[in-house]
Protein backbone atom coordinates (compact mmCIF):
# COMPACT_ATOMS: atom_id res chain seq x y z
CA UNK A 1 0.00 0.00 0.00
CA UNK A 2 1.16 3.61 -0.50
CA UNK A 3 -0.12 4.85 2.11
CA UNK A 4 0.80 3.69 6.38
CA UNK A 5 -1.46 1.82 7.54
CA UNK A 6 -1.91 4.48 10.39
CA UNK A 7 -4.59 6.22 7.73
CA UNK A 8 -6.23 2.88 7.01
CA UNK A 9 -10.32 1.81 7.79
CA UNK A 10 -9.13 0.13 10.83
CA UNK A 11 -7.60 3.25 12.47
CA UNK A 12 -10.29 5.36 11.07
CA UNK A 13 -12.92 3.58 12.42
CA UNK A 14 -11.39 3.07 16.09
CA UNK A 15 -10.82 7.25 15.86
CA UNK A 16 -14.93 7.55 15.08
CA UNK A 17 -15.28 5.37 18.21
CA UNK A 18 -12.97 7.48 19.99
CA UNK A 19 -14.48 10.71 19.10
CA UNK A 20 -17.72 9.34 20.17
CA UNK A 21 -16.67 8.56 23.80
CA UNK A 22 -15.04 11.51 24.22
CA UNK A 23 -18.68 13.06 23.83
CA UNK A 24 -20.21 10.66 26.05
CA UNK A 25 -21.91 9.15 23.19
CA UNK A 26 -20.66 5.74 22.21
CA UNK A 27 -22.19 2.55 23.14
CA UNK A 28 -21.36 -1.23 22.33
CA UNK A 29 -24.09 -1.68 20.10
CA UNK A 30 -21.99 1.82 18.27
CA UNK A 31 -19.06 0.04 18.30
CA UNK A 32 -20.33 -3.09 16.77
CA UNK A 33 -21.72 -0.63 14.23
CA UNK A 34 -18.91 1.38 13.50
CA UNK A 35 -17.08 -1.82 12.78
CA UNK A 36 -19.02 -2.85 10.23
CA UNK A 37 -19.81 0.08 8.70
CA UNK A 38 -16.36 1.69 8.70
CA UNK A 39 -14.13 -1.31 8.60
CA UNK A 40 -13.66 -4.88 6.98
CA UNK A 41 -16.18 -7.52 7.19
CA UNK A 42 -14.02 -9.57 9.68
CA UNK A 43 -13.56 -6.22 12.11
CA UNK A 44 -16.13 -7.43 14.25
CA UNK A 45 -14.50 -9.70 15.32
CA UNK A 46 -11.67 -8.00 16.04
CA UNK A 47 -12.00 -4.11 16.81
CA UNK A 48 -15.40 -4.60 19.22
CA UNK A 49 -13.58 -7.45 21.48
CA UNK A 50 -10.30 -5.79 21.85
CA UNK A 51 -11.95 -2.23 22.82
CA UNK A 52 -14.30 -3.72 25.02
CA UNK A 53 -12.41 -6.09 27.32
CA UNK A 54 -9.19 -3.61 27.05
CA UNK A 55 -6.89 -5.58 24.91
CA UNK A 56 -6.52 -1.98 23.86
CA UNK A 57 -6.08 0.15 26.87
CA UNK A 58 -8.45 3.32 25.17
CA UNK A 59 -11.63 3.02 26.75
CA UNK A 60 -12.50 3.17 30.18
CA UNK A 61 -15.63 1.43 32.15
CA UNK A 62 -18.06 3.26 31.29
CA UNK A 63 -16.92 3.92 28.11
CA UNK A 64 -15.36 7.12 28.22
CA UNK A 65 -11.84 8.06 26.23
CA UNK A 66 -8.58 7.25 27.50
CA UNK A 67 -7.34 9.64 25.43
CA UNK A 68 -7.52 13.41 26.11
CA UNK A 69 -8.79 15.12 23.18
CA UNK A 70 -10.50 13.99 20.06
CA UNK A 71 -8.23 12.19 17.37
CA UNK A 72 -7.57 13.02 14.30
CA UNK A 73 -4.95 11.70 11.32
CA UNK A 74 -2.36 14.09 10.37
CA UNK A 75 -1.02 14.47 6.59
CA UNK A 76 2.11 12.54 6.33
CA UNK A 77 4.92 13.62 4.56
CA UNK A 78 4.05 10.78 2.27
CA UNK A 79 0.59 12.12 1.42
CA UNK A 80 1.42 15.23 0.57
CA UNK A 81 4.35 14.36 -1.97
CA UNK A 82 1.41 12.23 -3.14
CA UNK A 83 -0.87 14.75 -3.48
CA UNK A 84 2.21 16.97 -5.21
CA UNK A 85 1.98 14.14 -7.54
CA UNK A 86 -1.31 14.08 -8.41
CA UNK A 87 -1.75 18.39 -9.19
CA UNK A 88 1.11 17.45 -11.65
CA UNK A 89 -1.42 15.31 -13.47
CA UNK A 90 -2.88 17.19 -16.78
CA UNK A 91 -5.91 16.59 -16.20
CA UNK A 92 -6.12 17.95 -12.26
CA UNK A 93 -7.26 21.62 -13.29
CA UNK A 94 -10.34 20.62 -14.87
CA UNK A 95 -11.78 19.59 -10.93
CA UNK A 96 -10.58 23.32 -9.88
CA UNK A 97 -13.36 25.98 -10.50
CA UNK A 98 -11.73 29.62 -10.81
CA UNK A 99 -10.85 31.10 -7.44
CA UNK A 100 -12.27 34.52 -8.90
CA UNK A 101 -16.27 34.03 -9.47
CA UNK A 102 -16.33 36.52 -11.58
CA UNK A 103 -14.01 34.87 -14.03
CA UNK A 104 -15.32 32.52 -16.77
CA UNK A 105 -15.12 28.89 -16.14
CA UNK A 106 -12.18 28.69 -18.25
CA UNK A 107 -9.88 31.01 -16.54
CA UNK A 108 -8.09 29.97 -13.52
CA UNK A 109 -6.91 26.73 -14.91
CA UNK A 110 -3.79 26.30 -12.55
CA UNK A 111 -3.83 24.58 -9.26
CA UNK A 112 -5.45 27.37 -6.50
CA UNK A 113 -2.70 29.39 -5.09
CA UNK A 114 -3.58 28.35 -1.30
CA UNK A 115 -2.97 24.43 -2.13
CA UNK A 116 0.17 25.48 -4.06
CA UNK A 117 1.71 27.10 -0.81
CA UNK A 118 1.23 24.39 1.51
CA UNK A 119 2.79 22.17 -0.44
CA UNK A 120 5.39 24.37 -1.64
CA UNK A 121 9.03 22.21 -0.61
CA UNK A 122 7.45 19.13 -1.07
CA UNK A 123 9.12 16.78 -3.48
CA UNK A 124 6.85 14.75 -5.76
CA UNK A 125 7.13 10.81 -5.70
CA UNK A 126 7.13 10.77 -9.33
CA UNK A 127 6.54 13.24 -12.55
CA UNK A 128 4.25 12.50 -15.22
CA UNK A 129 7.04 12.01 -17.56
CA UNK A 130 8.01 9.14 -15.78
CA UNK A 131 5.18 7.09 -16.53
CA UNK A 132 5.24 5.45 -20.15
CA UNK A 133 2.05 4.22 -21.69
CA UNK A 134 1.74 1.08 -23.39
CA UNK A 135 -1.72 0.16 -23.99
CA UNK A 136 -3.20 3.54 -24.75
CA UNK A 137 -4.34 5.94 -27.73
CA UNK A 138 -2.90 8.79 -28.61
CA UNK A 139 -5.68 11.38 -29.70
CA UNK A 140 -6.90 12.34 -25.69
CA UNK A 141 -8.49 15.18 -24.72
CA UNK A 142 -6.95 18.50 -25.21
CA UNK A 143 -7.12 19.26 -21.28
CA UNK A 144 -5.26 22.41 -21.62
CA UNK A 145 -7.51 23.87 -24.30
CA UNK A 146 -9.46 26.84 -22.61
CA UNK A 147 -13.03 26.00 -24.23
CA UNK A 148 -12.25 22.05 -23.37
CA UNK A 149 -11.82 23.28 -19.40
CA UNK A 150 -14.68 25.67 -19.93
CA UNK A 151 -17.00 23.05 -20.82
CA UNK A 152 -15.84 20.37 -18.59
CA UNK A 153 -16.64 22.38 -15.35
CA UNK A 154 -20.21 23.54 -16.05
CA UNK A 155 -20.81 19.91 -17.14
CA UNK A 156 -19.34 19.35 -13.22
CA UNK A 157 -21.21 22.00 -12.05
CA UNK A 158 -24.43 21.07 -13.15
CA UNK A 159 -23.82 17.33 -12.05
CA UNK A 160 -23.38 18.73 -8.70
CA UNK A 161 -26.08 20.92 -8.52
CA UNK A 162 -28.99 18.95 -10.13
CA UNK A 163 -29.44 21.02 -13.28
CA UNK A 164 -29.89 20.73 -16.87
CA UNK A 165 -27.68 21.41 -19.47
CA UNK A 166 -28.19 23.05 -22.88
CA UNK A 167 -25.57 20.97 -24.65
CA UNK A 168 -24.34 21.24 -28.37
CA UNK A 169 -21.51 18.91 -30.04
CA UNK A 170 -20.16 17.03 -32.68
CA UNK A 171 -21.79 13.61 -33.63
CA UNK A 172 -19.82 10.54 -34.08
CA UNK A 173 -20.46 10.80 -38.09
CA UNK A 174 -19.59 14.43 -38.03
CA UNK A 175 -23.40 15.89 -37.33
CA UNK A 176 -24.34 18.85 -35.12
CA UNK A 177 -26.29 18.14 -32.38
CA UNK A 178 -27.59 20.57 -29.68
CA UNK A 179 -30.17 18.91 -26.73
CA UNK A 180 -31.33 20.03 -23.58
CA UNK A 181 -30.47 16.91 -21.29
CA UNK A 182 -30.17 15.75 -17.72
CA UNK A 183 -26.02 14.95 -16.90
CA UNK A 184 -25.51 11.96 -14.50
CA UNK A 185 -21.95 11.40 -14.25
CA UNK A 186 -18.70 11.79 -15.91
CA UNK A 187 -16.42 8.49 -16.79
CA UNK A 188 -12.75 8.44 -17.57
CA UNK A 189 -11.59 5.96 -20.10
CA UNK A 190 -7.77 4.89 -19.37
CA UNK A 191 -7.41 3.65 -22.73
CA UNK A 192 -8.74 6.15 -24.90
CA UNK A 193 -7.31 8.98 -22.77
CA UNK A 194 -10.96 10.47 -22.46
CA UNK A 195 -13.87 11.98 -20.45
CA UNK A 196 -17.61 10.61 -21.83
CA UNK A 197 -20.31 12.44 -20.22
CA UNK A 198 -23.64 10.32 -19.42
CA UNK A 199 -26.72 11.76 -20.36
CA UNK A 200 -30.74 11.37 -20.10
CA UNK A 201 -31.31 12.69 -23.67
CA UNK A 202 -34.69 13.87 -25.50
CA UNK A 203 -34.62 10.13 -27.19
CA UNK A 204 -32.57 7.79 -25.11
CA UNK A 205 -29.94 7.39 -22.37
CA UNK A 206 -26.55 7.73 -24.06
CA UNK A 207 -22.64 8.99 -23.90
CA UNK A 208 -21.10 12.18 -25.28
CA UNK A 209 -17.42 12.34 -25.43
CA UNK A 210 -16.40 15.48 -24.45
CA UNK A 211 -14.01 16.49 -26.27
CA UNK A 212 -16.66 16.74 -29.27
CA UNK A 213 -18.84 19.52 -27.01
CA UNK A 214 -19.05 22.55 -28.61
CA UNK A 215 -20.32 24.58 -25.86
CA UNK A 216 -22.87 23.95 -23.06
CA UNK A 217 -24.33 25.70 -20.57
CA UNK A 218 -26.32 25.13 -17.31
CA UNK A 219 -30.41 25.16 -17.27
CA UNK A 220 -32.78 24.86 -14.21
CA UNK A 221 -32.64 22.21 -11.80
CA UNK A 222 -34.73 18.86 -12.99
CA UNK A 223 -36.84 16.62 -10.55
CA UNK A 224 -36.07 13.55 -9.50
CA UNK A 225 -38.70 11.86 -11.76
CA UNK A 226 -37.37 13.01 -14.67
CA UNK A 227 -34.79 10.67 -14.44
CA UNK A 228 -34.57 7.17 -16.46
CA UNK A 229 -34.26 4.67 -13.93
CA UNK A 230 -30.90 3.38 -15.50
CA UNK A 231 -28.24 4.11 -17.96
CA UNK A 232 -26.09 1.29 -19.93
CA UNK A 233 -26.17 -2.18 -18.25
CA UNK A 234 -24.20 -2.62 -15.55
CA UNK A 235 -22.44 -5.77 -15.17
CA UNK A 236 -20.73 -7.75 -11.45
CA UNK A 237 -17.91 -9.97 -12.22
CA UNK A 238 -16.24 -11.62 -8.84
CA UNK A 239 -12.35 -12.67 -9.32
CA UNK A 240 -10.50 -14.92 -6.76
CA UNK A 241 -6.74 -13.89 -6.83
CA UNK A 242 -3.79 -15.43 -5.80
CA UNK A 243 -1.37 -12.50 -5.06
CA UNK A 244 2.13 -13.93 -6.82
CA UNK A 245 4.25 -11.78 -8.47
CA UNK A 246 2.55 -8.57 -6.80
CA UNK A 247 -0.62 -10.15 -9.05
CA UNK A 248 -3.04 -7.60 -6.20
CA UNK A 249 -0.83 -4.71 -6.72
CA UNK A 250 -1.18 -5.45 -10.60
CA UNK A 251 -4.76 -5.87 -10.15
CA UNK A 252 -5.51 -2.65 -8.65
CA UNK A 253 -3.56 -0.56 -11.24
CA UNK A 254 -5.07 -2.11 -14.07
CA UNK A 255 -8.76 -2.22 -12.67
CA UNK A 256 -7.86 1.22 -10.76
CA UNK A 257 -10.84 2.78 -12.97
CA UNK A 258 -13.90 0.53 -11.64
CA UNK A 259 -15.98 0.29 -8.55
CA UNK A 260 -14.53 -2.72 -6.74
CA UNK A 261 -14.82 -4.41 -3.26
CA UNK A 262 -11.66 -6.61 -1.99
CA UNK A 263 -11.70 -8.80 0.07
CA UNK A 264 -9.10 -11.48 1.73
CA UNK A 265 -10.20 -14.67 2.12
CA UNK A 266 -6.83 -16.25 2.52
CA UNK A 267 -3.00 -16.20 3.33
CA UNK A 268 -2.35 -15.03 -0.06
CA UNK A 269 -6.02 -15.19 -1.71
CA UNK A 270 -8.49 -12.26 -2.32
CA UNK A 271 -11.77 -12.34 -3.52
CA UNK A 272 -12.26 -8.88 -5.44
CA UNK A 273 -15.55 -7.63 -7.27
CA UNK A 274 -15.82 -5.55 -10.43
CA UNK A 275 -18.72 -3.51 -11.58
CA UNK A 276 -18.34 -2.80 -15.09
CA UNK A 277 -20.09 -1.63 -17.96
CA UNK A 278 -21.51 -4.22 -20.68
CA UNK A 279 -19.79 -2.54 -23.27
CA UNK A 280 -16.60 -3.08 -21.89
CA UNK A 281 -16.97 -6.96 -21.39
CA UNK A 282 -14.06 -7.08 -23.78
CA UNK A 283 -11.27 -5.17 -22.46
CA UNK A 284 -11.92 -6.33 -18.92
CA UNK A 285 -11.34 -10.27 -20.63
CA UNK A 286 -8.32 -9.33 -22.23
CA UNK A 287 -7.06 -7.98 -18.59
CA UNK A 288 -8.60 -10.77 -16.78
CA UNK A 289 -6.73 -13.30 -19.27
CA UNK A 290 -3.15 -11.15 -18.58
CA UNK A 291 -2.90 -12.77 -14.94
CA UNK A 292 -3.47 -16.71 -16.21
CA UNK A 293 -3.44 -18.64 -13.46
CA UNK A 294 -3.02 -16.31 -10.98
CA UNK A 295 -7.24 -15.30 -11.45
CA UNK A 296 -10.52 -17.45 -11.10
CA UNK A 297 -13.44 -16.47 -12.43
CA UNK A 298 -16.00 -17.26 -10.01
CA UNK A 299 -19.04 -15.41 -11.60
CA UNK A 300 -21.05 -14.94 -13.58
CA UNK A 301 -21.56 -18.02 -15.69
CA UNK A 302 -21.44 -15.56 -19.11
CA UNK A 303 -18.23 -14.28 -18.46
CA UNK A 304 -16.93 -18.13 -18.08
CA UNK A 305 -18.12 -18.65 -21.52
CA UNK A 306 -16.86 -15.65 -23.15
CA UNK A 307 -13.24 -16.52 -21.43
CA UNK A 308 -13.33 -20.14 -22.43
CA UNK A 309 -14.26 -19.18 -25.86
CA UNK A 310 -11.25 -16.48 -25.81
CA UNK A 311 -8.95 -19.32 -24.54
CA UNK A 312 -9.93 -22.10 -27.08
CA UNK A 313 -9.46 -19.61 -30.26
CA UNK A 314 -5.95 -18.34 -29.04
CA UNK A 315 -5.30 -22.61 -29.00
CA UNK A 316 -6.69 -22.73 -32.32
CA UNK A 317 -4.57 -19.91 -33.41
CA UNK A 318 -1.41 -21.46 -31.67
CA UNK A 319 -2.10 -24.78 -33.25
CA UNK A 320 -2.13 -23.66 -36.51
CA UNK A 321 0.73 -21.33 -36.39
CA UNK A 322 2.62 -24.47 -35.25
CA UNK A 323 1.27 -26.63 -38.07
CA UNK A 324 2.74 -23.78 -40.61
CA UNK A 325 5.88 -23.83 -38.68
CA UNK A 326 6.49 -27.33 -38.75
CA UNK A 327 5.65 -27.46 -42.36
CA UNK A 328 8.59 -24.72 -43.20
Amino acid sequence: MLFNEIYGKYYQAVAEMLRLAADGLLTEEKIYAIAQQKAFAESVLEIPPALIGGAWPLLGEDMQSRISGRPYSPVSLLEKRWLKTILLDKRIRLFFPSENPGKSPDQGTEIPAAIQKSLEGIEPLFLPEDIVYFDQYLDGDNYGDPAYIRNFRTVLAAIREGRKIDISFTGGRGKPHRWLCIPRHLEYSAKDDKFRLAIDSPHEQRYINMGRVITVSAKEKYRAEELHKSLRGKEKLVLELTDERKALERAMLLFSYLKKETRKIGRDKYLITLHYDNDDATEILIRVLSFGPMIKVISPEGFKTLLLERLKKQKEIFAERQAISNEE
